[in-house]
Order: structure tokens, then C-alpha cells, then sequence
């Protein structure tokens, strides 16, 4: 039996290796990033431990002992679930991990910018100790609307935190009924009006074909003018040279950005040009918790089905 991890960016330690005692599994690690590499060093893998590798329908066809993937973490639009299930390649995923690192990072990301935390630091490490100006039109976050797109897990966890600080919370998911969104403690609004309502826009959607450019250059204008934008969730939700156009015509006050599209960003992204924009690694993920947990339960539930059993957090049916 044969298990590659083929990510080659996240560590293994004695913790995770223990979930496969008694398997008798070649387990091996490497960095596959492309559908022919994949094919060329995994042909007979039983089990594949993946984070941003192409798992194609193209891949899937060639590695005919595969019984299992399992991803580390809960996006899966690397992995083509749909030819998963047709080769009887079971799927499992991490959802909840994260939950509070990512919201939390959320949060960070707002106060951050809405308290001008960049610029008064600036300042203040060039010698110019009277910038009290650099803050002006600062706001009290119970004059402010905080508008969640996406409010699932993530989505959810953000609004209650934010509500601690007295932001009134709106929230747009078309595939939440109203009266859910409610009882989240926010208030249900369609996509225009929150962008009309929201003084801060912040994501909470997966990259799927739907939300694909979501913030579109058009959608983005329509924003309130000196809002600013939170991006915790995946690139390609954004258009970024649109962005970085209204934020410097100072229609948009500002973005705090830990998704890219291109990762990582190129160095003229017009992005990283702009002192009103607060940019992370795609480490809104991050701590020392949720590092140890997901890997933990990849690992277990890749040792399930290798044993014959079934996941704790399937993906697909098999």
C-alpha cells in the first residue's frame, strides 16, 4: 500500500504518522504540482494527501489503484470531484479547522484598517509624531455597516465577533434562507444593497464558477464610496486591477487582502503599490491549533478508508 503527499508544503510529524500504524503503507512525500507529474509519480499510489495539486479528470484516469485524497483544508476547486466519484476515488476534506483562525484574521484585517493602524505606524517611524490627521474620518464601529458576503461557518463566526464591536452586520448568500441569516444576528440583504449599505465588504464564499470574479470592476464601483474591501477567502473572487484603480481614485478607502489570484502575487500586482491596502501570505488559515488539527485529520481519514471504513468528513459518496 502507497500513500503520497504530494504538497510538499505542509510538515509531517510523529503525531500524524501514528494514524497510519498497523497499514503496512509506503508513506512518501514529494512536491507534484502539475497533472504530469502527478501521473508520472503517483501511478500507483492507494492514497494521495493534496493541498493545491490539479487532481483532474485527466489525472484520476491514470492512477488506477487510487482509493482516496484527502485534502488538506476545505477548498476543493483543485480537485475534480464529480471524476472522483465516477472513478470510486473517495474524497475528504478538513471543514473546520480553521473556523476561528479565519474569521479572527477577518477581524484583525478590519480594525487594522478601519483604526489606520498601517499609516499611523508609518508615521510614526518617520518622526512625524502630530499625524493625528492621517486618521481623519475615523468612525466608531457602531456607525459603521459590516457587509458579509457568504454567511456560512466562516461568515458567521465574523459577524458574531464583529457585533462585539458594534458594527451592524448585513449579509448577502443566496443560498441561505432569510430567516437563518437572522438568526445569526445578521440582516439579510440582496448583493446590490449590501454593496450600496456596507462602509467594510468582507468574502466568505468559496472560488467556485459562481462566485468566479464576484467583485467584478463594475460591482466594485458600485460599492459605498470609502468602504473598504476584506478578502479572507480565495483569489479569483476579486478583480485586483480594479481594485487597486478605485482605491487610488480614493473611491475605496482601502482592502485588507490574503487571497490572490496569482499566489504568489507578482510584484507589480498594483496592489502591493498601495500604503492604504493590508496584505497576508494566505495565512488567514494559520496558528499553531489548526496547523496540528488539519493535518491530524487528513491523515485520519485517509487511514479510514484504507482500512475498509468510512470518513469522518467525506466529501463525495463512494
Amino acid at each position: 500500500m502507497k500513500i503520497i503527499k504530494t504538497d510538499g508544503v505542509l510538515s509531517v510529524e510523529a503525531e500524524q504518522l501514528r494514524y497510519l500504524d498497523g497499514l503496512n503503507a509506503e508513506f512518501i512525500e514529494k512536491t507534484l504540482l502539475t497533472e504530469d507529474a502527478l501521473i508520472e509519480q503517483c501511478r500507483e499510489a492507494d492514497a494521495l494527501m493534496v493541498l493545491r495539486e490539479p487532481i483532474t479528470a485527466r489525472v484520476l484516469a491514470e492512477l488506477k489503484n487510487l482509493k482516496v485524497i484527502g485534502r488538506f483544508g476545505v477548498g476543493l476547486d483543485s480537485i475534480d470531484v464529480e471524476a472522483a466519484s465516477r472513478a470510486g476515488v473517495q474524497v475528504t476534506y478538513v471543514p473546520d479547522a480553521n473556523l476561528v483562525e479565519v474569521s479572527t484574521h477577518a477581524m484583525a484585517l478590519i480594525l487594522a484598517l478601519t483604526r489606520r493602524l498601517k499609516q499611523f505606524d508609518s508615521a510614526v517611524r518617520a518622526g512625524r509624531w502630530a499625524a493625528m490627521a492621517d486618521g481623519a474620518g475615523i468612525t466608531r464601529p457602531d456607525r459603521q455597516v459590516l457587509g458579509l458576503i457568504g454567511f456560512g461557518q466562516i461568515g458567521r463566526l465574523t459577524a458574531e465577533r464583529a457585533r462585539a464591536f458594534g458594527y451592524h452586520i448585513i449579509a448577502y448568500d443566496p443560498h441561505m434562507p432569510a430567516e437563518r441569516i437572522t438568526a445569526g444576528g445578521a440582516e439579510p440583504v440582496g448583493f446590490d444593497e449590501l454593496l450600496a449599505r456596507a462602509d467594510i465588504v468582507s468574502l466568505h464564499v468559496p472560488a467556485t464558477p459562481e462566485t468566479r470574479n464576484i467583485l467584478s470592476a463594475e460591482a466594485l464601483s458600485r460599492m459605498k464610496e470609502g468602504a473598504i474591501l476584506i478578502n479572507v477567502s480565495r483569489g479569483g473572487l476579486v478583480d485586483e486591477v480594479a481594485l487597486a484603480d478605485l482605491i487610488r481614485r480614493r473611491h475605496l478607502a482601502g482592502a485588507g487582502i490574503d487571497t490572490f489570484e496569482q499566489e504568489p502575487p507578482s510584484p507589480d500586482n498594483p496592489l502591493l503599490a498601495l500604503d492604504a491596502v493590508l496584505v497576508s501570505p494566505h495565512a488567514a488559515h494559520y496558528s499553531t491549533q489548526s496547523y496540528a488539527e488539519v493535518r491530524n485529520k487528513v491523515f485520519a481519514d485517509v487511514a479510514l478508508v484504507l482500512r475498509g471504513g468510512k470518513p469522518v468528513y467525506p466529501v463525495n459518496r463512494v
